[in-house]
């Protein structure tokens, strides 16, 4: 098998069959992507297609597939701090205060105060300051899933797997958050891939939206986003991309005619 070392990530026609009480699912048939690095990318598909299945396997939480993941050229064989995952929950424990959920994802491989001082950067980093000693009860579902991804951040991986992370938030939070997040992501560097059913988020934060099919999950389409940031939501090239992302479901969209006005530009 050939791999390229200038990728961050290879996938590599990655099956993945579910053995059920019914008979076997295939949740993931012969995916290839690539992603580069520092690269955002996106995956977009119907419920049920095996986005959050890929997922798990790049972060080496189910390694019964066949094929091959690589990371800088390297099998993936098991979890690993260099890539860290973040759900649609937050998932904080409940009995430790912002600070300390956020310090709980660090290894120990830190004296105390170069520890706390890291903490204190990450808190910093995504708007927390003045809500250290906040407990999980006590913070809005925006400022919790922001402790989720300092506490994701704070090993300093270089992949960074998205599971729906703004899915449960109100739709101007949602909006705000997308805004940091692309911030996070700017300042930090990490290669990052998200799963969500929102195409619009897709469009806005990614350099490459993938479409992938209904079950078996395959890669139906890649779409480059090569637009400057940060992006204008309302201007015409931006919803040229979204009519794309829509046209790949196909969904009733602008003719292919009206589609070439961008490629035309």
């Amino acid at each position: 098998m050939s791999s390229n070392y200038n990728y961050k990530l290879q996938i590599v026609q990655l099956t993945k069959v579910f053995q059920g009480r019914h008979g076997n699912v295939v949740a993931l048939e012969d995916v290839n992507l690539t992603i580069m690095e520092r690269e955002f990318v996106s995956v977009v598909g119907a419920s049920g297609c095996g986005k959050t299945t890929l997922l798990r396997t790049i972060a080496g939480l189910d390694t019964k597939y066949t094929g091959a993941i690589l990371h800088d050229g390297k099998p993936v064989t098991g979890p690993g701090s260099d890539r860290a995952m973040i759900f649609q929950e937050s998932r904080l424990l409940p009995w430790y205060n912002v600070r300390d959920n956020i310090g709980f994802g660090r290894r120990n491989d830190l004296q105390r105060t170069d520890k706390g001082e890291m903490i204190q950067h990450y808190i910093d980093l995504v708007g927390l300051a003045g809500f250290e000693k906040a407990y999980p009860h006590q913070i809005s579902g925006g400022m919790a899933q922001r402790a989720s991804i300092a506490r994701a951040l704070i090993n300093n991986p270089e992949v960074l797997l998205l599971d729906e992370p703004l899915g449960a938030l109100d739709a101007m939070t949602r909006l705000r958050m997308q805004r940091e997040l692309e911030e996070v992501w700017r300042r930090e560097g990490s290669t990052t891939l998200m799963v969500t059913h929102d195409i619009e988020e897709a469009v806005y934060l990614s350099d490459k939206v993938v479409v992938m099919s209904p079950r078996p999950g395959r890669i139906e389409k890649s779409i480059d986003i090569p637009l400057p940031r940060p992006r204008n939501r309302s201007s015409q090239n931006f919803h040229l991309l979204k009519d794309e992302v829509l046209r790949a479901f196909d969904f009733n969209g602008p003719s292919a005619e009206y589609g070439d006005q961008r490629e035309a530009k």
